[in-house]
């Protein structure tokens, strides 16, 4: 009787991205650049939120943006017309999930030391991304209320191994049936440690929050610059 060994690529792959991601961390570190990796489902707003991040800390901030989306650069589109820093699309031809290789290479075109804060919006979708570090700092998920909110029970893996979540689209709450406690308790029931943002891209409720904690980032990274 022969053996056929199978070996598991998803191991083998999963492996090869967390050498890229430790890639990516060390180059950051080194230029002390705080980075972040937004998750969120489709329609969640991330691309609204940053370009309103944009129009506030823009001129205070400076921003390295990179999006991945499956198969059109429309995002990168939106987000450049607030910036005139390169914002670097990633379009995965079919891909569910950006990896670390691609934020790697996207480095390349970063200038590390005209930079403050590098954020990464991730395809939409609440499980593949989950699972690649992209050598981020941290995971922000984005849910809005237009979803459901049991969204963090169903995808539990994103919000567990966030460190932030942003509740968007808040201005539509008198006119969706969406109980924003009950999500906010959901998300916390699965990771208690998660801080909560409350925003409306349209109004601007909540932004001011919302950057504050963007500009933290900074000026910690600043400050043990000079240490």
């Amino acid at each position: 009787m022969s053996v056929r060994t199978i070996v598991n690529v998803r191991e083998r792959v999963m492996a090869r991205n967390d050498d890229f991601a430790g890639t990516v961390r060390g180059r950051l570190t080194a230029a002390r650049i705080p980075s972040l990796n937004l998750l969120s489902s489709p329609g969640a707003g991330k691309t609204a939120l940053l370009e309103a991040t944009l129009q506030r800390l823009g001129d205070t901030v400076r921003i390295a943006i990179l999006t991945g989306d499956v198969q059109t650069q429309n995002d990168a589109d939106r987000l450049a017309r607030h910036t005139d820093r390169l914002v670097q699309a990633v379009v995965t031809g079919g891909a569910c999930h950006l990896d670390a290789s691609q934020v790697l290479n996207g480095l390349d075109a970063v200038p590390l030391d005209d930079t403050d804060l590098l954020i990464v919006e991730n395809v939409g979708n609440l499980v593949c991304p989950s699972h690649w570090d992209l050598g981020e700092d941290a995971k922000v998920v984005v849910m809005s209320t237009t979803e459901g909110e049991d969204k963090p029970l169903k995808y539990p893996a994103a919000f567990q191994r966030a460190s932030v979540v942003v509740l968007n689209k808040i201005d539509l709450l008198p006119y969706v049936p969406y109980d924003a406690e009950l999500a906010i308790r959901n998300a916390l029931s699965v990771n208690p440690a998660l801080r909560v943002f409350r925003t409306s891209a349209r109004t601007g409720e909540g932004l001011d929050e919302w950057c504050a904690y963007l500009a933290s980032l900074v000026a910690v990274s600043r400050a043990s610059a000079s240490v």
